[in-house]
């Protein structure tokens, strides 16, 4: 092999210049249905704040929240404003995906809940859309273990790129000297929330 052989990062990577994270309806009312809520909500709050410290633009929405109520208060107080819907699929709110196309974000990370319904429909339909999507797979839940893993595999088999939350912050970060590495370090290291649920 040639010792010059120099390779180039892969269009699988997610960036920090080409991604961005999105929330999907992390509402009081339901989440507390959610297996594993505790660790489900860690995980999207270290990816937010990864985001944050990596300048990725990072979006949410909300289900009905007249009837399911506000994003959960962890999570709220690090994002914007959060339009809602109406649609289970986050298609119900275009502008979201007009502001990502005119920042030039193709890659999409999305995380919170339903697995199979809110984040099945709108990754499917993110897919169509030409977008690549991610979902990392410790930070999307369902009430019901089996709707979240057929709801896995069917988005996997449609073209979507399941990671984890570790995983994704390291593939944002890119690399170990740059100025961010040490606080994306301090998030990865952080105790999860509750030791029955490693």
């Amino acid at each position: 092999m040639s010792q010059d052989l120099s390779l180039s990062r892969s269009p699988e990577l997610m960036t920090s210049g080409d991604t961005a994270l999105l929330v999907v309806d992390v509402q009081e009312k339901l989440i507390g249905h959610i297996p594993g809520q505790q660790r489900l909500v860690w995980n999207i709050r270290r990816l937010i704040d990864g985001a944050k410290l990596l300048n990725l633009a990072v979006v949410a929405t909300e289900q009905y929240p007249r009837g399911l109520g506000p994003t959960t208060s962890e999570l709220a107080q690090r994002l914007g404003a959060i339009p809602e819907k109406m649609t289970f699929s986050c298609a119900g709110c275009p502008q979201i995906f007009e502001d990502l196309a005119q920042r030039g974000v193709h890659k999409v990370l999305v995380v919170g809940i339903e697995a199979h319904v809110c984040i099945q429909q709108t990754v499917l339909d993110m897919l169509s859309g030409g977008f690549r999507v991610y979902v990392a797979v410790d930070a999307v839940g369902s009430r019901f273990s089996q709707d979240r893993d057929v709801a896995l595999r069917r988005m996997e088999s449609a073209g979507t790129s399941l990671t984890t939350t570790e995983a994704a912050l390291f593939e944002w970060c890119e690399a170990a000297d740059t100025p961010q590495f040490k606080q994306i370090s301090a998030l990865v290291r952080e105790a999860c929330p509750s030791a029955d649920q490693k």
